[in-house]
C-alpha cells in the first residue's frame, strides 16, 4: 500500500520515496520536506479509509467525496477544497497554458454531478468484463476530473478499491500506479487519444498490459519477500530467546525497525528489544542505517530493495 501511495504521488511531482516514508513510520528523522511526507501518507489513509468503507457502502461518488477529502486534508492542495466538487473550470495542460491553449478541457462545473451520476451508473450497471469495466470507468472519472486537485490519485485509488469490491482481489494487492509511472507518456497519450480519436481499444489494451504487468510484479516480489524472510527465520531459529523471529515478523510489514517500536510493538523490555536487533545485526539481517547512538535506526536492505526496484513494464 505505502509503494503504491509513494508512486501514486510521484505521478504528481511529490518526491518522498518508499524508504523514506518507511524510516519516517518507524520513527527516524528524514530529510524530506514534511509536506511530501503528509501527502504519501494522506494516499494511505485514503486507502485504508476506502477499504473499511467499502465494508458498508458500495463504490460511489459519496465514497469519492471521502477519500478526496482524507486525500487532500492538511496538505499543499488543502486550498482546493478537501471534498468538494469544484466550483471553477479547470483545465490540463503544459505550465503557463491557457484554457484556450490547453490540452484537455474538463466539463464546466455545472455538469459534474449529472457527469458522476452516470459514472456511478455505469459501474453498478455494466455488464462487461470487470478490469473493462474499471479500464472504462477510470478514463471516465479522469475525463470528468471533478476536483481541482488531486484527480489522478483518486482516480487511481478507485481502480483498486473497485477490484477488491468484486471481490477479484483478497485484499488489496494489485496496483498500477507503478506501470503509469514508468510508462507515463503512453498513460496520458492514451487517455488523450480517446477524447481524441475514440481510440478506446489502444487505451483498453495499455489498460490490460499494465494489469497483467503489475500482477506479474506482485507475485514475483511477494514471493521473493517471503522466500527471504523464511531464509532470516531459519538463520536465528533453535534460539532460547523467540525474539529475533518475532522482529523479522515486524521486517514483513516495515524493513525499518528501532528499539523502541520493537519494545512497544512486542511488549517487552527496551534492552530486550536491543538484543533481539543486536542478533539480527550479527546475523546480517538488519544494518544501523546513519551514525546516532541514541535513538538508532536499523533497516533490513536486502528487504526495502525488493520494494524499491523498478517495475518492469515491457
Amino acid at each position: 500500500m505505502r509503494r503504491e501511495a509513494v508512486l501514486s504521488s510521484k505521478i504528481e511531482g511529490t518526491q518522498a520515496t518508499l524508504g523514506e516514508l518507511l524510516a519516517a513510520e518507524a520513527g527516524a528523522i528524514v530529510d524530506r520536506s514534511p509536506d511530501d511526507l503528509r501527502e504519501v501518507g494522506n494516499y494511505v489513509v485514503a486507502l485504508e479509509h476506502g477499504m473499511s468503507r467499502l465494508k458498508k457502502l458500495p463504490l460511489c461518488v459519496r465514497l469519492t467525496r471521502d477519500l478526496h477529502e482524507k486525500l487532500m486534508t492538511g496538505v499543499r492542495g488543502q486550498q482546493s477544497a478537501p471534498g468538494q466538487f469544484r466550483k471553477t473550470q479547470n483545465w490540463i495542460g503544459k505550465p503557463g497554458s491557457t484554457i484556450a491553449t490547453a490540452s484537455y478541457v474538463p466539463p464546466p462545473p455545472g455538469e459534474i454531478e449529472a457527469s458522476l451520476a452516470a459514472w456511478e451508473k455505469f459501474l453498478h450497471e455494466s455488464t462487461l468484463p470487470p478490469l473493462v469495466t474499471i479500464a472504462l470507468a477510470h478514463y471516465q472519472f479522469e475525463a470528468i476530473h471533478p476536483f481541482l486537485d488531486g484527480n489522478g490519485r483518486v482516480g487511481r485509488l478507485l481502480i483498486t478499491l473497485f477490484l477488491r469490491e468484486r471481490k477479484i482481489l483478497p485484499t488489496p494487492l494489485l496496483y498500477l500506479s507503478a506501470f503509469f509511472e514508468a510508462s507515463r507518456r503512453d498513460y496520458y497519450d492514451c487517455l488523450r487519444g480517446v477524447g481524441e480519436r475514440e481510440a478506446w481499444s489502444d487505451w483498453l489494451e495499455y489498460f490490460l498490459l499494465g494489469v497483467a504487468r503489475m500482477s506479474e510484479d506482485a507475485l514475483n516480489r511477494a514471493t521473493r519477500i517471503n522466500q527471504l524472510l523464511a531464509q532470516w527465520q531459519k538463520r536465528v531459529s533453535g534460539e532460547s530467546s523467540s525474539n529475533p523471529l518475532r522482529v523479522i515478523e515486524l521486517l514483513g510489514a516495515n524493513p525499518f525497525v528501532t528499539t523502541n517500536g520493537v519494545a512497544n510493538k512486542l511488549g517487552i523490555a527496551f534492552t530486550t528489544a536491543q538484543r533481539a536487533i543486536e542478533r539480527l545485526e550479527r546475523a546480517r539481517i538488519v544494518k544501523q542505517v546513519g551514525d546516532a547512538r541514541r535513538d538508532r535506526v536499523y533497516c533490513a536492505t536486502a528487504l526495502l530493495d525488493i520494494l524499491e526496484e523498478l517495475a518492469a513494464r515491457t
